[in-house]
């Protein structure tokens, strides 16, 4: 399908709930987000190394003490906004109470964001999630680079509203700590 055809079918607006119509219907597993603003990003599906990344550090939270209900994988995030709301749907996040069912969930009990940069998501990761999760009260957020050393940013949002880093140090070191110290 051509550029063309596509524009002349998308909304003026993507709603979340278009970007959930969109995920449902694409049969390679792309990951639509839109930002509070209104823009859209598509996303292949991770690779099997980022899904590793994944995996691990899902699994040192459970062992951590985390309950299952609490740890979610690649679950849609309702980002507000001054111009309605934006979805983003993070690699992990890790919530303070289970979540109800639904396609997109709302930021309220939500400790920790952990977006894992894929190639071309640097900048995505680094500056523009960066500042909508510090807008929308998101207490923590790291970021694993896919560098030699899989290096884990940890920030922690400031009484200013804004994220500082607390920690950077190689996945390998984070998995061999407790979550609590970085949680806690």
């Amino acid at each position: 399908m051509s550029a063309e055809a596509v524009g002349m079918h998308m909304p003026a607006v993507v709603t979340l709930d278009d970007l959930g119509s969109m995920i449902a219907a694409d049969p390679h597993g792309h990951r639509y987000e839109t930002s509070p603003e209104g823009v859209l990003s598509v996303m292949p599906p991770p690779d099997s190394e980022h899904a590793a990344i994944a995996s691990r550090l899902l699994v040192w939270l459970a062992l951590g003490g985390w309950p299952a209900e609490q740890i979610l994988q690649a679950a849609g995030v309702r980002i507000p906004g001054p111009a309605g709301d934006g979805g983003r749907i993070p690699d992990l996040s890790v919530w303070s109470a289970p979540q109800p069912r639904s396609v997109w969930l709302a930021v309220t009990d939500l400790l920790l964001v952990i977006e894992i940069v894929s190639p071309g998501s640097e900048a995505m990761d680094a500056m523009v999630k960066h500042q909508e999760y510090a807008r929308a009260g998101i207490p923590r957020y790291w970021v694993v680079d896919r560098d030699a050393g899989q290096t884990v940013t940890m920030h922690r949002l400031s009484d200013a509203g804004e994220y500082e880093i607390t920690t950077k140090l190689p996945l390998a070191w984070l998995l061999n700590t407790a979550p609590a110290e970085h949680l806690g």
